[in-house]
Protein backbone atom coordinates (compact mmCIF):
# COMPACT_ATOMS: atom_id res chain seq x y z
CA UNK A 1 0.00 0.00 0.00
CA UNK A 2 1.50 3.57 -0.80
CA UNK A 3 0.26 5.79 2.17
CA UNK A 4 0.97 9.03 3.36
CA UNK A 5 -1.31 12.58 3.86
CA UNK A 6 -2.30 14.27 1.03
CA UNK A 7 -0.45 15.48 -1.83
CA UNK A 8 2.62 13.93 -0.62
CA UNK A 9 3.17 12.73 -3.66
CA UNK A 10 1.68 9.15 -3.53
CA UNK A 11 0.17 8.81 -7.05
CA UNK A 12 3.19 10.40 -8.70
CA UNK A 13 5.50 7.87 -7.17
CA UNK A 14 3.34 5.20 -8.85
CA UNK A 15 3.20 6.88 -12.34
CA UNK A 16 7.21 6.55 -11.94
CA UNK A 17 7.76 3.35 -10.42
CA UNK A 18 4.85 1.84 -13.09
CA UNK A 19 5.71 3.91 -16.10
CA UNK A 20 2.17 4.43 -16.37
CA UNK A 21 1.56 8.05 -17.42
CA UNK A 22 -2.20 7.29 -17.33
CA UNK A 23 -2.83 6.21 -13.76
CA UNK A 24 -4.59 8.03 -11.45
CA UNK A 25 -4.87 11.85 -11.40
CA UNK A 26 -2.12 13.85 -9.82
CA UNK A 27 -2.79 17.45 -9.34
CA UNK A 28 -1.65 20.59 -6.50
CA UNK A 29 -5.57 20.26 -5.25
CA UNK A 30 -5.54 18.76 -1.89
CA UNK A 31 -7.51 14.85 -1.73
CA UNK A 32 -7.15 13.95 -4.86
CA UNK A 33 -6.93 10.83 -5.24
CA UNK A 34 -10.53 9.84 -3.15
CA UNK A 35 -10.87 6.06 -3.44
CA UNK A 36 -8.49 3.06 -3.31
CA UNK A 37 -7.08 2.37 -6.54
CA UNK A 38 -4.62 -0.21 -7.63
CA UNK A 39 -1.66 -0.85 -10.01
CA UNK A 40 -0.08 -3.94 -10.80
CA UNK A 41 3.98 -3.63 -11.79
CA UNK A 42 4.53 -6.70 -14.70
CA UNK A 43 7.48 -8.59 -15.01
CA UNK A 44 8.28 -11.06 -17.98
CA UNK A 45 4.73 -11.34 -18.61
CA UNK A 46 3.51 -11.95 -14.93
CA UNK A 47 2.07 -9.99 -12.29
CA UNK A 48 5.05 -8.71 -10.14
CA UNK A 49 3.84 -6.39 -7.46
CA UNK A 50 0.35 -4.63 -6.84
CA UNK A 51 0.66 -1.58 -5.68
CA UNK A 52 -2.42 0.23 -3.56
CA UNK A 53 -2.34 3.86 -4.04
CA UNK A 54 -4.45 5.32 -1.22
CA UNK A 55 -6.16 9.06 -0.27
CA UNK A 56 -4.86 11.05 1.87
CA UNK A 57 -4.78 10.88 5.97
CA UNK A 58 -6.77 14.22 6.59
CA UNK A 59 -7.38 14.12 9.99
CA UNK A 60 -5.12 11.68 11.68
CA UNK A 61 -5.21 13.84 15.09
CA UNK A 62 -8.58 13.20 16.25
CA UNK A 63 -8.65 9.89 14.54
CA UNK A 64 -6.01 8.67 16.88
CA UNK A 65 -8.03 9.77 19.89
CA UNK A 66 -10.92 8.32 18.51
CA UNK A 67 -8.88 4.88 17.86
CA UNK A 68 -7.59 5.13 21.81
CA UNK A 69 -11.39 5.00 23.27
CA UNK A 70 -12.10 2.05 21.17
CA UNK A 71 -12.24 -1.74 22.93
CA UNK A 72 -9.29 -4.23 22.29
CA UNK A 73 -6.52 -5.57 23.94
CA UNK A 74 -3.79 -4.16 21.53
CA UNK A 75 -3.40 -1.47 18.83
CA UNK A 76 -4.39 -3.54 15.92
CA UNK A 77 -7.53 -4.60 17.72
CA UNK A 78 -8.44 -1.42 18.60
CA UNK A 79 -7.89 -0.26 14.48
CA UNK A 80 -10.04 -3.47 13.89
CA UNK A 81 -13.38 -1.96 15.52
CA UNK A 82 -12.82 1.64 14.01
CA UNK A 83 -13.10 0.02 11.17
CA UNK A 84 -16.00 -2.03 12.01
CA UNK A 85 -18.02 0.91 13.98
CA UNK A 86 -19.91 3.70 11.84
CA UNK A 87 -17.36 6.44 12.27
CA UNK A 88 -15.24 4.36 9.28
CA UNK A 89 -19.03 4.93 7.34
CA UNK A 90 -19.06 8.33 8.44
CA UNK A 91 -16.63 11.18 9.49
CA UNK A 92 -13.25 9.17 8.78
CA UNK A 93 -14.32 7.44 5.71
CA UNK A 94 -11.04 8.66 4.03
CA UNK A 95 -8.86 7.49 6.72
CA UNK A 96 -10.33 4.20 6.95
CA UNK A 97 -9.62 3.82 3.40
CA UNK A 98 -6.23 3.76 3.69
CA UNK A 99 -6.46 1.61 7.24
CA UNK A 100 -8.17 -1.27 5.45
CA UNK A 101 -6.16 -1.35 2.51
CA UNK A 102 -3.20 -1.75 4.90
CA UNK A 103 -4.87 -4.23 7.48
CA UNK A 104 -7.03 -6.67 5.35
CA UNK A 105 -4.28 -6.13 1.71
CA UNK A 106 -1.21 -4.97 2.01
CA UNK A 107 1.79 -7.37 2.88
CA UNK A 108 3.85 -3.63 3.42
CA UNK A 109 3.34 0.06 3.36
CA UNK A 110 5.23 2.59 1.45
CA UNK A 111 4.83 5.53 3.66
CA UNK A 112 5.62 8.69 1.15
CA UNK A 113 6.95 12.17 3.21
CA UNK A 114 6.74 15.37 1.91
CA UNK A 115 9.97 16.81 3.23
CA UNK A 116 8.86 20.22 2.50
CA UNK A 117 6.20 19.95 5.49
CA UNK A 118 7.36 21.24 8.69
CA UNK A 119 7.10 18.04 11.45
CA UNK A 120 3.91 18.78 12.52
CA UNK A 121 1.88 16.89 15.67
CA UNK A 122 -0.29 15.88 13.19
CA UNK A 123 2.19 13.80 10.91
CA UNK A 124 3.73 12.13 13.93
CA UNK A 125 0.02 10.76 14.80
CA UNK A 126 -0.08 9.23 10.96
CA UNK A 127 2.56 7.79 11.69
CA UNK A 128 1.61 6.04 14.97
CA UNK A 129 -1.88 5.10 13.46
CA UNK A 130 -0.13 3.57 10.20
CA UNK A 131 1.79 1.32 12.63
CA UNK A 132 -0.73 0.27 14.48
CA UNK A 133 -2.12 -1.40 11.63
CA UNK A 134 0.79 -4.39 12.50
CA UNK A 135 2.77 -4.05 8.46
CA UNK A 136 6.07 -3.37 7.80
CA UNK A 137 6.31 0.60 6.99
CA UNK A 138 8.95 1.96 4.14
CA UNK A 139 9.07 5.88 5.07
CA UNK A 140 9.99 7.15 1.22
CA UNK A 141 11.31 10.72 1.37
CA UNK A 142 9.68 13.11 -1.37
CA UNK A 143 10.94 16.28 -2.69
CA UNK A 144 14.18 16.33 -1.17
CA UNK A 145 16.20 18.14 -3.67
CA UNK A 146 13.27 21.31 -3.28
CA UNK A 147 14.74 23.93 -1.59
CA UNK A 148 12.39 23.80 0.86
CA UNK A 149 12.97 20.32 1.92
CA UNK A 150 12.74 19.80 6.42
CA UNK A 151 14.80 16.32 5.64
CA UNK A 152 16.55 16.17 8.35
CA UNK A 153 13.86 17.04 11.12
CA UNK A 154 12.01 14.48 9.38
CA UNK A 155 14.84 12.03 9.80
CA UNK A 156 14.91 12.29 13.49
CA UNK A 157 10.89 12.09 13.59
CA UNK A 158 10.94 8.77 12.10
CA UNK A 159 13.63 7.49 14.31
CA UNK A 160 11.62 8.97 17.28
CA UNK A 161 9.08 6.91 16.20
CA UNK A 162 11.20 3.16 15.54
CA UNK A 163 11.68 3.88 11.37
CA UNK A 164 15.30 3.46 10.44
CA UNK A 165 15.08 2.55 7.24
CA UNK A 166 14.18 5.18 5.04
CA UNK A 167 14.03 5.66 1.34
CA UNK A 168 15.04 8.75 -0.97
CA UNK A 169 13.03 8.78 -3.55
CA UNK A 170 12.31 11.94 -5.36
CA UNK A 171 9.07 11.64 -7.42
CA UNK A 172 10.02 14.46 -9.61
CA UNK A 173 13.59 13.46 -10.16
CA UNK A 174 14.50 10.13 -8.97
CA UNK A 175 18.29 9.46 -7.53
CA UNK A 176 19.79 7.24 -9.86
CA UNK A 177 19.73 3.35 -8.77
CA UNK A 178 16.09 4.57 -6.39
CA UNK A 179 14.03 2.34 -7.50
CA UNK A 180 16.43 -0.59 -6.79
CA UNK A 181 17.09 1.06 -3.32
CA UNK A 182 13.52 1.02 -2.32
CA UNK A 183 12.51 -2.76 -3.34
CA UNK A 184 16.38 -4.24 -1.67
CA UNK A 185 14.97 -2.31 1.56
CA UNK A 186 11.90 -3.27 0.79
CA UNK A 187 13.12 -7.24 0.81
CA UNK A 188 14.86 -6.68 4.11
CA UNK A 189 11.48 -5.77 5.50
CA UNK A 190 9.47 -8.82 3.93
CA UNK A 191 12.27 -11.82 3.67
CA UNK A 192 9.89 -13.99 2.75
CA UNK A 193 9.72 -12.06 -0.68
CA UNK A 194 13.15 -11.02 -1.57
CA UNK A 195 13.92 -13.17 -4.19
CA UNK A 196 10.48 -11.82 -6.04
CA UNK A 197 11.86 -8.66 -5.45
CA UNK A 198 15.03 -9.74 -6.44
CA UNK A 199 13.71 -10.38 -9.53
CA UNK A 200 11.63 -7.22 -9.87
CA UNK A 201 15.19 -5.49 -8.94
CA UNK A 202 16.82 -7.21 -12.46
CA UNK A 203 13.52 -6.43 -14.43
CA UNK A 204 13.98 -2.64 -13.63
CA UNK A 205 17.81 -2.82 -14.43
CA UNK A 206 17.31 -4.37 -17.70
CA UNK A 207 13.89 -2.06 -18.72
CA UNK A 208 16.19 1.08 -18.46
CA UNK A 209 19.08 -0.59 -20.43
CA UNK A 210 16.48 -1.75 -23.08
CA UNK A 211 14.83 2.04 -22.67
CA UNK A 212 17.73 4.17 -23.48
CA UNK A 213 18.62 1.33 -26.68
CA UNK A 214 15.46 2.32 -28.21
CA UNK A 215 16.11 6.29 -27.56
CA UNK A 216 19.13 5.97 -29.05
CA UNK A 217 17.58 3.78 -31.88
CA UNK A 218 15.10 6.48 -32.60
CA UNK A 219 17.55 9.63 -32.43
CA UNK A 220 19.31 7.94 -34.67
CA UNK A 221 16.38 7.19 -37.46
CA UNK A 222 15.24 10.55 -37.27
CA UNK A 223 19.13 11.62 -37.77
CA UNK A 224 19.17 9.28 -41.01
CA UNK A 225 15.45 10.63 -41.81
CA UNK A 226 16.86 14.21 -41.76
CA UNK A 227 20.21 13.38 -43.77
CA UNK A 228 17.90 11.71 -46.58
CA UNK A 229 16.36 15.24 -47.01
CA UNK A 230 16.74 16.46 -50.44
CA UNK A 231 15.23 19.84 -51.69
CA UNK A 232 15.65 20.81 -55.54
CA UNK A 233 16.39 24.38 -56.21
CA UNK A 234 16.40 25.35 -59.98
CA UNK A 235 19.07 27.46 -60.90
CA UNK A 236 17.58 31.12 -61.53
CA UNK A 237 15.78 30.62 -57.92
CA UNK A 238 19.46 29.80 -56.44
CA UNK A 239 20.59 33.00 -58.00
CA UNK A 240 18.06 35.51 -56.40
CA UNK A 241 19.23 35.26 -52.38
CA UNK A 242 16.06 35.99 -51.68
CA UNK A 243 14.36 32.84 -53.11
CA UNK A 244 17.50 31.04 -51.96
CA UNK A 245 17.12 31.98 -48.41
CA UNK A 246 13.17 30.98 -48.92
CA UNK A 247 14.15 27.45 -49.76
CA UNK A 248 17.00 27.50 -47.45
CA UNK A 249 14.25 27.94 -44.84
CA UNK A 250 11.14 25.69 -46.09
CA UNK A 251 14.35 22.86 -45.62
CA UNK A 252 15.00 23.54 -42.26
CA UNK A 253 11.18 23.58 -40.99
CA UNK A 254 11.08 19.83 -42.42
CA UNK A 255 14.14 19.52 -40.19
CA UNK A 256 12.72 20.66 -37.32
CA UNK A 257 9.26 19.09 -37.83
CA UNK A 258 11.34 15.74 -37.65
CA UNK A 259 12.89 17.05 -34.53
CA UNK A 260 9.99 17.78 -33.19
CA UNK A 261 8.55 14.24 -33.70
CA UNK A 262 11.29 12.80 -32.47
CA UNK A 263 11.00 14.48 -29.17
CA UNK A 264 7.17 13.49 -29.06
CA UNK A 265 8.37 9.48 -29.56
CA UNK A 266 10.87 10.33 -26.94
CA UNK A 267 8.59 11.98 -24.36
CA UNK A 268 6.01 8.82 -24.89
CA UNK A 269 8.98 6.17 -24.56
CA UNK A 270 9.92 7.44 -21.28
CA UNK A 271 6.15 7.74 -20.29
CA UNK A 272 5.51 11.50 -20.63
CA UNK A 273 2.69 13.02 -22.77
CA UNK A 274 3.69 15.80 -24.83
CA UNK A 275 0.26 17.77 -23.93
CA UNK A 276 0.58 17.48 -20.15
CA UNK A 277 1.84 20.84 -18.33
CA UNK A 278 3.98 18.93 -16.34
CA UNK A 279 5.79 17.27 -19.31
CA UNK A 280 5.70 19.46 -22.02
CA UNK A 281 8.15 19.48 -24.72
CA UNK A 282 11.65 20.56 -24.65
CA UNK A 283 11.76 24.45 -24.48
CA UNK A 284 14.73 23.96 -26.69
CA UNK A 285 13.15 22.82 -29.82
CA UNK A 286 10.25 25.73 -29.43
CA UNK A 287 12.10 27.65 -31.63
CA UNK A 288 14.28 29.94 -29.11
CA UNK A 289 16.82 31.37 -30.87
CA UNK A 290 19.60 30.23 -28.48
CA UNK A 291 19.35 26.51 -29.04
CA UNK A 292 17.68 26.65 -32.65
CA UNK A 293 19.23 23.58 -35.08
CA UNK A 294 20.37 25.71 -37.25
CA UNK A 295 21.58 28.68 -34.84
CA UNK A 296 25.20 29.92 -36.76
CA UNK A 297 26.55 29.71 -33.96
CA UNK A 298 26.18 26.39 -32.97
CA UNK A 299 26.53 24.80 -35.88
CA UNK A 300 29.96 26.39 -36.62
CA UNK A 301 30.87 25.11 -33.30
CA UNK A 302 29.61 21.90 -34.02
CA UNK A 303 31.28 21.86 -37.43
CA UNK A 304 34.70 22.66 -36.16
CA UNK A 305 34.08 19.76 -33.80
CA UNK A 306 33.58 17.58 -37.09
CA UNK A 307 36.64 18.56 -38.37
CA UNK A 308 34.71 20.58 -41.57
CA UNK A 309 35.04 24.10 -40.62
CA UNK A 310 31.28 25.25 -41.30
CA UNK A 311 31.79 28.16 -43.61
CA UNK A 312 28.55 28.58 -45.60
CA UNK A 313 26.86 25.95 -43.27
CA UNK A 314 27.17 28.16 -40.29
CA UNK A 315 25.75 31.04 -42.22
CA UNK A 316 22.71 29.11 -43.47
CA UNK A 317 22.18 26.22 -41.42
CA UNK A 318 22.18 23.92 -44.70
CA UNK A 319 24.05 23.65 -47.67
CA UNK A 320 23.71 23.54 -51.07
CA UNK A 321 25.99 20.79 -53.08
CA UNK A 322 27.99 23.02 -55.18
CA UNK A 323 30.96 20.38 -55.99
CA UNK A 324 31.82 20.57 -59.50
CA UNK A 325 35.18 19.13 -60.72
CA UNK A 326 36.55 18.86 -57.42
CA UNK A 327 35.56 22.04 -56.00
CA UNK A 328 33.30 22.27 -53.07
CA UNK A 329 31.66 25.45 -51.74
CA UNK A 330 31.07 24.79 -48.38
CA UNK A 331 32.72 22.40 -46.01
CA UNK A 332 30.92 20.68 -44.16
CA UNK A 333 28.25 19.34 -47.27
CA UNK A 334 26.32 16.22 -47.97
CA UNK A 335 28.92 13.73 -48.53
CA UNK A 336 31.41 14.83 -46.40
CA UNK A 337 32.31 18.37 -46.81
CA UNK A 338 35.63 17.40 -49.16
CA UNK A 339 36.26 16.71 -52.64
CA UNK A 340 37.35 12.73 -51.11
CA UNK A 341 34.18 12.90 -49.54
CA UNK A 342 32.27 13.48 -52.32
CA UNK A 343 33.39 10.58 -54.12
CA UNK A 344 33.05 8.36 -50.94
CA UNK A 345 29.91 7.17 -51.48
CA UNK A 346 30.33 6.09 -55.24
CA UNK A 347 29.68 7.76 -58.42
CA UNK A 348 25.98 7.32 -58.08
CA UNK A 349 24.98 10.32 -55.70
CA UNK A 350 27.86 12.11 -57.01
CA UNK A 351 26.89 11.74 -60.42
CA UNK A 352 23.16 13.09 -59.74
CA UNK A 353 24.39 16.30 -58.21
CA UNK A 354 26.81 16.63 -61.46
CA UNK A 355 23.78 16.07 -63.59
CA UNK A 356 21.73 18.52 -61.99
CA UNK A 357 24.33 21.29 -61.85
CA UNK A 358 24.07 20.76 -65.65
CA UNK A 359 20.75 20.79 -66.23
CA UNK A 360 20.68 24.39 -63.59
CA UNK A 361 19.04 22.13 -60.41
CA UNK A 362 20.50 22.66 -57.06
CA UNK A 363 20.01 20.31 -54.43
CA UNK A 364 19.72 21.22 -50.93
CA UNK A 365 20.26 19.23 -48.07
CA UNK A 366 20.50 19.69 -44.01
CA UNK A 367 24.24 19.95 -43.08
CA UNK A 368 26.12 17.56 -41.00
CA UNK A 369 26.40 20.23 -38.33
CA UNK A 370 22.73 20.92 -37.93
CA UNK A 371 22.72 16.52 -37.79
CA UNK A 372 25.11 16.83 -34.77
CA UNK A 373 22.97 19.62 -33.27
CA UNK A 374 20.26 17.53 -33.42
CA UNK A 375 21.51 14.49 -31.77
CA UNK A 376 23.55 16.11 -29.15
CA UNK A 377 20.04 18.46 -28.06
CA UNK A 378 18.00 14.87 -27.59
CA UNK A 379 20.36 13.05 -26.29
CA UNK A 380 20.91 15.34 -23.54
CA UNK A 381 17.07 15.54 -23.50
CA UNK A 382 17.14 11.22 -23.10
CA UNK A 383 19.27 11.82 -20.05
CA UNK A 384 16.84 14.35 -18.66
CA UNK A 385 14.25 12.00 -18.72
CA UNK A 386 16.01 9.30 -17.35
CA UNK A 387 16.18 11.45 -14.23
CA UNK A 388 12.74 12.63 -14.26
CA UNK A 389 9.78 11.25 -12.30
CA UNK A 390 6.20 11.78 -12.53
CA UNK A 391 5.48 14.46 -9.94
CA UNK A 392 7.70 17.19 -11.48
CA UNK A 393 5.94 20.18 -12.24
CA UNK A 394 8.17 22.03 -14.77
CA UNK A 395 9.21 21.34 -18.30
CA UNK A 396 12.48 18.88 -18.56
CA UNK A 397 15.82 21.00 -19.06
CA UNK A 398 17.80 18.75 -21.36
CA UNK A 399 20.93 21.24 -22.20
CA UNK A 400 21.46 24.61 -21.46
CA UNK A 401 23.41 25.57 -25.04
CA UNK A 402 23.02 23.50 -27.86
CA UNK A 403 25.56 22.20 -29.60
CA UNK A 404 28.10 20.09 -27.32
CA UNK A 405 31.48 21.79 -27.18
CA UNK A 406 34.30 22.13 -23.91
CA UNK A 407 32.09 24.79 -22.35
CA UNK A 408 28.90 22.80 -22.43
CA UNK A 409 30.47 20.26 -20.22
CA UNK A 410 30.29 17.20 -22.81
CA UNK A 411 33.41 15.01 -22.46
CA UNK A 412 35.50 14.28 -25.25
CA UNK A 413 34.28 10.65 -25.42
CA UNK A 414 30.87 11.83 -25.59
CA UNK A 415 31.50 14.37 -28.40
CA UNK A 416 33.53 11.60 -30.43
CA UNK A 417 30.44 9.32 -30.44
CA UNK A 418 28.70 12.26 -31.37
CA UNK A 419 30.41 12.50 -34.34
CA UNK A 420 30.88 9.05 -35.15
CA UNK A 421 26.99 8.74 -35.18
CA UNK A 422 26.57 11.24 -37.70
CA UNK A 423 29.04 10.00 -39.67
CA UNK A 424 27.52 6.99 -39.59
CA UNK A 425 24.07 8.56 -41.47
CA UNK A 426 26.39 9.64 -44.82
CA UNK A 427 24.41 6.24 -46.64
CA UNK A 428 21.63 8.30 -46.37
CA UNK A 429 22.81 11.21 -48.31
CA UNK A 430 22.67 8.50 -51.62
CA UNK A 431 18.72 7.67 -50.73
CA UNK A 432 16.42 10.46 -50.54
CA UNK A 433 13.43 8.23 -50.36
CA UNK A 434 14.22 7.05 -47.27
CA UNK A 435 12.92 10.38 -45.90
CA UNK A 436 9.51 9.51 -47.44
CA UNK A 437 8.58 6.30 -45.63
CA UNK A 438 6.34 6.73 -42.70
CA UNK A 439 6.72 7.33 -39.31
CA UNK A 440 10.17 6.16 -37.11
CA UNK A 441 9.05 3.14 -35.63
CA UNK A 442 7.50 1.87 -38.68
CA UNK A 443 10.73 1.65 -40.45
CA UNK A 444 12.30 0.41 -37.81
CA UNK A 445 10.14 -2.19 -37.23
CA UNK A 446 10.14 -3.09 -41.31
CA UNK A 447 12.95 -5.99 -42.49
CA UNK A 448 16.52 -5.73 -42.32
CA UNK A 449 18.68 -3.92 -45.01
CA UNK A 450 20.52 -0.61 -46.19
CA UNK A 451 18.32 1.63 -43.94
CA UNK A 452 18.29 -0.83 -40.78
CA UNK A 453 22.41 -1.12 -41.02
CA UNK A 454 22.25 2.65 -41.10
CA UNK A 455 20.16 3.42 -38.28
CA UNK A 456 21.83 0.48 -36.23
CA UNK A 457 25.31 1.89 -37.03
CA UNK A 458 24.27 5.28 -35.54
CA UNK A 459 22.46 3.95 -32.90
CA UNK A 460 25.19 2.16 -31.49
CA UNK A 461 27.73 5.28 -31.61
CA UNK A 462 24.35 7.48 -29.49
CA UNK A 463 24.89 4.41 -27.21
CA UNK A 464 28.42 4.94 -26.27
CA UNK A 465 27.53 9.14 -26.21
CA UNK A 466 24.76 8.34 -23.88
CA UNK A 467 26.93 6.12 -21.45
CA UNK A 468 29.42 8.93 -21.06
CA UNK A 469 26.95 11.55 -20.72
CA UNK A 470 25.73 9.41 -18.09
CA UNK A 471 28.95 8.44 -16.69
CA UNK A 472 29.66 12.38 -15.86
CA UNK A 473 26.43 13.10 -14.53
CA UNK A 474 27.01 10.02 -11.97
Amino acid sequence: AVVGHTNAGKTSLLRTLTRRVDFGEVSSRPGTTRHVEAVTLRVEGRNAVRFLDTPGLEDAVALLAHVATLAGDTRLARIRSFLAGPEARGSFEQEAKVLRALVDEADAAFVVIDTREPVLPKYRDEIELLAACGRPLMPVLNFVRDAASREEPWRGMLAESGLHAVVRFDAAAPFTGAERDLYTDLGTLLPQRREELRAVIAHVEREADERRAEACRLIAAQLVDCAALRDEIQGDDWDDAARRQCAVEQLREKARARAQRGVEALLSLYGFRAGDAAEAPLPALEGRDSADLFNPDLLKRAGLQLGSGAVVGAALGVVADLAVGGASLGAGAALGGTPGGLLSQGWGPFGRRVMGLLSGVHELSVEDAALYVMAQQQLHLVHALEQRGHGADAPPVAASGGAPGHGDGDDDDAMRSVARAVVATRPARAHPEWARQGGLRERLAGPSGEYTETVDAAADALQDAASALGTRAA
